[in-house]
């Protein structure tokens, strides 16, 4: 269980968010269907939160919806924030042929004036860092301190997306006087179909808007309904930073809108974050495209009996690896598999420090705030119910904190074994399963025994075990004494039913062109 103290403070936020959710929105009622809300945050910042779709540089109403019909709660006390409006197909296709028309002429658009739109728009992400923040702390329910380290990444990946706009080249193939030569180009792909999930609205933003961008595609981007109200408003800063009308388009929906981008012809690129199932139906429908897919992920660290003498260290590690984020964490270190000689001391540390993380209200400066909504608050409870039923050892935790919001306790559980559904399925939430492990083969073995391939940490102070280890281990990033340690430059990408492609990096870029060869053949002069 949580210390007293900690779940006092926790259950002390909800008592302040019931006192003050009746005056945080007090420009908003349910018939005042305008496009834009007067709005004040729990931290006192107030602005303008726009609700309708983004085509063309504008906010418009959709063809089919005279009011808004997306309810967007708060997670953490579970009261109404506002409504957004909901596109149909017609406004899906009518972003996507904005996108079309756009692309016509952005994809002539020299690298320099790509660069210089991207370099403004990141100069306006750090501008408006601490409001971007404060309202995916309010939609998302994640720690403020979690979504300005969001909002910081985004604004590094702009920056550093602009400083490659000029730096994408072919390749030039010379071969003898009498064959000529021949060489490589990139091309942009045209409209792109992004479709992100709900744990980093903001972030996912930038993985996917970048690399289409600096390529010269155009984009209609879908974020996830159930956290949105930070990427309606990002799409003001579109403008403002001079993006032509078109370039970017942001559309509000279910899962419709999301066939229709996966569908159309004239979407050349789909790049998708989120679940297993629903890629699978993307990949049913997407016909001949390109496409990258994010997915989920059940990944595993390895604790080695060479990391002895930094175990404090490992614990932070470990816990930033599962509990970063309320868990909503695709590459989450969900399960760790600890050599037997330091299981009993670092399973004590782990305890210990687990239950002093503060949980609570994302305003209120917490480790992690609510999850996101209540059918992962639910998913949540079910696999804490079925650990227990499998025989897993509750160590602490395992409950929800408060009877509103979706708050849940930091979860351990020990004594778990690969047969277990805890250990083998994706949870999405604050749950960590332990295994002990006698020999090092053993323990790549049974990280390996997964169907998904996204992540993994190797913690050893041995550098040749470290390296060894990391390449045996089947993920696409590995981890070495740290966690959830991203850089712009590095790819992050699944293997298996994890996904496939990459986001950042120059690999990211290659994802959103089509490569050309041409081959020129000289006539020697008579």
């Amino acid at each position: 269980m949580l210390r007293t103290s900690t779940y006092k403070q926790a259950v002390s936020g909800l008592a302040i968010a019931k006192k003050n959710g009746a005056s945080l929105f007090p420009a908003f009622s349910r018939t005042n269907h305008t496009l834009a809300l007067k709005m004040e945050l729990p931290n006192g910042l107030k602005y303008t939160q726009p609700t309708g779709l983004f085509i063309n540089n504008e906010f418009i109403k959709p063809s089919e919806k005279s009011s808004p019909s997306i309810s967007v709660t708060n997670p953490f006390n579970e009261s109404h924030i506002c409504d957004v409006y909901e596109a149909g197909k017609v406004d899906c296709e009518a972003a996507i042929d904005a996108a079309d028309k756009a692309f016509a002429t952005w994809k002539e658009t020299t690298p320099e004036e790509r660069s210089k739109l991207l370099y403004k728009l990141a100069d306006l992400i750090e501008a408006n860092s601490e409001l971007l923040a404060s309202i995916e702390t309010l939609d998302n329910g994640k720690a403020l301190s979690s979504a300005k380290g969001d909002v910081k990444l985004m604004a590094d990946y702009f920056r550093y997306g602009a400083s490659m706009c000029d730096k994408l080249h072919g390749t030039i193939f010379q071969n003898n006087s009498k064959e000529g030569f021949g060489y490589t180009v990139r091309e942009p792909l045209g409209v792109c179909g992004l479709i992100s999930s709900f744990n980093f609205p903001l972030m996912f933003v930038s993985w996917k808007l970048v690399p289409a961008l600096v390529t010269g595609n155009t984009c209609v981007f879908k974020p996830s309904e159930h956290s949105c109200l930070s990427t309606l408003y990002f799409a003001n800063l579109i403008k403002e930073a001079g993006f032509p009308p078109g370039v970017v388009n942001f559309i509000t929906g279910f899962g419709a809108v999301g066939g229709t981008l996966t569908s159309s012809p004239k979407v050349k690129k789909i790049s998708f974050t989120g679940s297993v199932g629903t890629a699978e139906k993307i990949m049913s429908s997407v016909g001949i495209k390109k496409v990258t897919l994010e997915l989920g992920g059940k990944s595993p660290s390895i604790v080695s009996n060479k990391a002895k003498d930094s175990l404090d260290k490992v614990v932070e590690n470990i816990c930033l690896g599962i509990f970063f984020n309320s868990g909503e964490v695709c590459c989450a270190g969900s399960r760790v598999y600890v050599q037997e000689d330091i299981y009993d001391e670092l399973v004590e540390k782990l305890i210990k420090y687990t239950q002093n993380l503060k949980v609570g209200d994302g305003f209120s400066d917490p480790y992690f705030g609510p999850l996101t909504n209540k059918m992962q608050l639910d998913k949540v409870k079910n696999y804490v119910n079925v650990a227990k039923a499998e025989g897993a050892k509750l160590l602490t935790g395992g409950e929800q904190i408060g009877e509103k919001g979706f708050l849940f306790q930091p979860t351990i559980f020990g004594d778990c074994d690969n047969s277990m559904r805890v250990v083998k399925e994706e949870i999405f939430g604050p749950v960590l399963s332990l295994i002990k492990f006698k020999d090092l083969k053993d323990a790549v073995a049974m990280a390996n025994d997964t169907e998904y391939g996204l992540a993994a940490g190797v913690f050893t102070s041995d550098l040749n075990e470290a390296i060894e280890v990391s390449n045996k281990l089947n993920a696409g990033t590995v981890w070495v004494n740290t966690y959830n340690n991203f850089h712009p430059s590095l790819p992050f990408g699944g293997h298996a039913s994890s996904g496939y492609g990459s986001e950042m990096s120059e690999e990211a870029f290659h994802c959103y062109t089509n490569i050309k060869a041409v081959k020129i053949n000289i006539e020697p002069k008579v």
